[in-house]
């Protein structure tokens, strides 16, 4: 079993430095591979009530040998759940799905800054927390002007901000600021889905000289910059692959050179204008 180091979040909760991403994970092949994911290692889990899996992600932690305790159970609030109470009653309804009597974790999934809710949905998951709904609150896809928002409207920082982070789109100022206030970096899509990254030469060169995978070279450069990643995987040898990044390291020039291949987003997700319901 692979051993995944934490980091300590700005509440004192431990998260582990790599996740397990569970988009598009269903069904009982989805619940298989969450559970072979825990018994490999892994203890963060990544849901969402618009990945329509928290029943299978609840199922897997319950069939797990892993003790419930050492698991972290993150879920997202969608668009159309914004608002203080409706906040809390999409936590209590995650939960239901879920069939677990707390969330670890509970993120806003998009800002969707047309709606103009995020502040008050942010005021009810403080208040979930509260009550013993959740551990840690945090937001996803959030700009350095939206977390600023948060904070001084409630004196509350987000223990997370889960965005689009990788090679191509490293996000550096957005990295500084969140280290600036002790918010942990989270990243989706860290492998660059869909896109030549794991081809590109400084990649494949890396990975030849420190006797690695191409992904698990990427990955460590999340480790190296502080972030946590949580790439998906169904296959059992594959997610043994990407956890197994602990056991070598990147100098700084090397993930300089990485980080080189910045070209911006790859997809429609700038949190301005992307918005999902």
């Amino acid at each position: 079993m692979i051993s995944i180091p934490t980091v300590t979040l700005n509440d004192g909760v431990s998260f582990p430095q790599i996740g397990l991403g569970t988009y598009n994970l269903r069904g009982a092949d989805g619940s298989d591979a969450i559970v072979a994911a825990l018994e490999s290692g892994y203890r963060l889990l990544d849901s969402a009530v618009n990945y329509e899996n928290e029943r299978e992600v609840g199922e897997a932690v319950r069939r797990s040998s892993v003790p419930r305790d050492e698991i972290l159970v993150t879920s997202k609030i969608p668009g159309r759940e914004h608002g203080r109470t409706e906040a809390v009653q999409s936590i209590r309804d995650s939960l239901g799905r879920l069939g677990l009597e707390r969330i670890d974790l509970h993120l806003i999934h998009w800002p969707n800054p047309s709606v103009g809710k995020y502040v008050d949905t942010w005021r009810g998951m403080i208040e979930a927390r509260e009550q013993g709904l959740v551990r840690s609150i945090g937001v996803s896809n959030f700009t350095e002007e939206m977390l600023t928002e948060l904070v001084e409207a409630t004196n509350v920082v987000p223990a997370v901000n889960q965005v689009e982070l990788h090679p191509y789109f490293p996000q550096t100022a957005l990295r500084a600021f969140h280290d600036e206030l002790g918010i942990r970096t989270e990243s989706w899509s860290p492998l660059a889905r869909r896109s030549e990254l794991l081809s590109e030469r400084v990649i494949v060169q890396l990975a030849e000289a420190h006797d690695r995978t191409p992904t698990q070279i990427v990955l460590r450069w999340h480790v190296e910059l502080g972030s946590t990643a949580i790439p998906k995987s169904a296959d059992p040898a594959r997610q043994r692959e990407n956890a197994d990044v602990f056991g070598f390291s990147l100098s700084a020039d090397e993930v300089a050179e990485i980080s080189g291949l910045e070209r911006g987003r790859l997809w429609d997700g700038d949190p301005l204008t992307h918005e999902e319901m």
